[in-house]
């Protein structure tokens, strides 16, 4: 088979960055206390155990020979190419990291950083949802970013108030029914 047809590309398209929510210009990173350190526990993961595997089997492949067709030697060097791609966007993101406790907070009825609200809309239906980082967010677990439409109506808001969020749809009125934070530490 003619190399041309097998050849990888070197080029470090940098696809995590494209599929992460972009930080506003001249904004901090805000995360919680719980997604930096989730984000650094998966850097170090990737740093200190994944890579030297990832190397160890690129060795072993490299020293069999062609590596033209070698499956493991060019498998190996695309996950290589991810997993270093992947360490970059994480260390960026946490160069950039603002970590905001949401304890300190605890026992206000103002929403900020980190509360978890409970809300209701104009057909009486109620939701909760935490204000989270942008690496954070995870909508089926209820976690927005603070950078969601709903997010920037909602904080500075009071239980009992009722806010006008704007959406793609209409208006839509939504009651303050619950403001928590967590406990603090310690």
């Amino acid at each position: 088979m003619n190399k041309a047809f097998v050849k990888e590309t070197d080029q470090d398209d940098d696809d995590d960055v494209a599929q992460a929510p972009a930080i506003p210009a001249g904004s901090k990173n805000y995360m919680t206390p719980a997604g930096y350190r989730r984000i650094k526990d998966e850097l170090l993961q990737l740093i200190d155990v994944e890579r030297p595997e990832v190397v160890k089997v690129v060795h072993w492949a490299a020293s069999n020979g062609d590596r033209s067709e070698n499956g493991d030697y060019i498998y190996g060097k695309r996950r290589l190419r991810e997993i270093d791609r992947r360490i970059r966007f994480l260390t960026k993101r946490l160069d950039l990291a603002e970590v905001v406790d949401p304890s300190v907070h605890h026992g206000s009825d103002q929403i900020y950083f980190g509360a978890t609200v409970t809300y209701a809309n104009q057909h009486g239906e109620e939701n909760t949802i935490t204000i989270v980082g942008i690496d954070e967010f995870d909508p089926l677990k209820g976690k927005v970013s603070w950078i969601s439409p709903i997010a920037r109506t909602i904080t500075k808001a009071r239980e009992g108030d009722t806010v006008t969020l704007h959406t793609p749809t209409g208006v839509e009125e939504l009651e303050i029914l619950e403001v928590k934070y967590p406990q603090p530490e310690g």
